[in-house]
């Protein structure tokens, strides 16, 4: 048999479940001893290392992880809630960057928490509570106030529920969110980025600041990809979250203000009775 020279034992095998979503893959990173990649169906959702909850692989997943490191001075602790949980990726890393956090992460999928809870277990030390629910559902739970930050990470079947896409949705966001909390959003979309435009020019009936970090090519609508749309009621570090995100391994691009309104066009606002799910990736996006 062969083994892993690094840990001097058999290298660990994929894991493959039927969960609510279709077939959840856990596999190795050969690269890094204890770091597995959750996919759903083919489409890549987490990557997550057991040894270094810093570290994150995916674009946007870095773009999350610097919205939560400038939302408040580190290492203060924050409240997070999570709509989507995936493998729990920014979770472990709020835990790991600010200590004493208190979390909540809301993920409709039973059995790939169940999973995930035992292929990779969290740190029982962290204040993370996972509840098998609805985001939506769930986000009406959350006091008024409560959180310092809200990140949304939905998708089902690699789309974004429609009901997770609109004004009113975006509104209870608001409520859940202290006075100075912040919003960020994990957004997928190709050409000719009408979904995209649309969740900014909503996002903009209920928050006065936005920024969108994204690949270059993904902004020129190139190519379908991921975008982080950040939002707030008070100022954005929009200077210092440019440097972070053009420092990346693979650099983004932020843009904001009157280029952000540019951008947007003249894309309508998303309500509850317009909405619809985000645009499926095309064949082979993800080889």
């Amino acid at each position: 048999m062969a083994k892993n020279k690094r840990q001097g034992r058999a290298a660990p095998e994929s894991v493959v479940e039927p969960v609510d979503g279709g077939l959840a893959e856990l596999i190795p990173d050969r690269d890094r001893p204890r770091a597995w990649t959750l996919l759903l169906d083919g489409a890549p959702q987490s990557h997550v290392d057991l040894d270094d909850p810093r570290h994150l692989d995916f674009e946007y997943q870095r773009r999350l992880g610097h919205v939560a490191d400038l939302v408040a001075p580190l290492p203060q602790p924050l409240q997070v809630l999570h709509l989507g949980g995936g493998a729990f990726t920014l979770a472990r890393y709020v835990a790991a960057t600010r200590p004493r956090s208190t979390q909540q992460i809301v993920e409709i999928d039973g059995p790939l928490v169940q999973l995930v809870r035992r292929a990779l277990p969290l740190d029982p030390a962290a204040r993370i509570r996972v509840r098998s629910a609805d985001a939506r559902a769930g986000l009406a739970k959350i006091p008024d106030g409560w959180a310092d930050l809200v990140i949304a990470d939905v998708f089902s079947g690699a789309r974004t529920p429609a009901h997770l896409t609109s004004g009113e949705f975006l509104a209870d966001v608001r409520r859940a969110l202290k006075p100075g909390g912040w919003y960020a959003a994990n957004l997928a979309d190709g050409p000719p980025l009408a979904h995209l435009r649309a969740q900014i020019a909503t996002a903009a009936t209920v928050f006065p600041e936005l920024a969108l970090a994204a690949d270059p090519t993904v902004f020129r609508g190139r190519r379908f990809g991921n975008a982080v749309l950040v939002a707030s009621a008070v100022p954005l570090p929009v200077a210092e979250l440019t440097r972070r995100i053009a420092g990346d391994p693979h650099p983004g691009r932020v843009e904001h203000g009157r280029a952000l309104a540019d951008f947007t066009g003249g894309a309508v606002a998303v309500t509850d009775a317009s909405a619809a799910p985000s645009p499926a990736p095309p064949p082979g996006v993800f080889r």
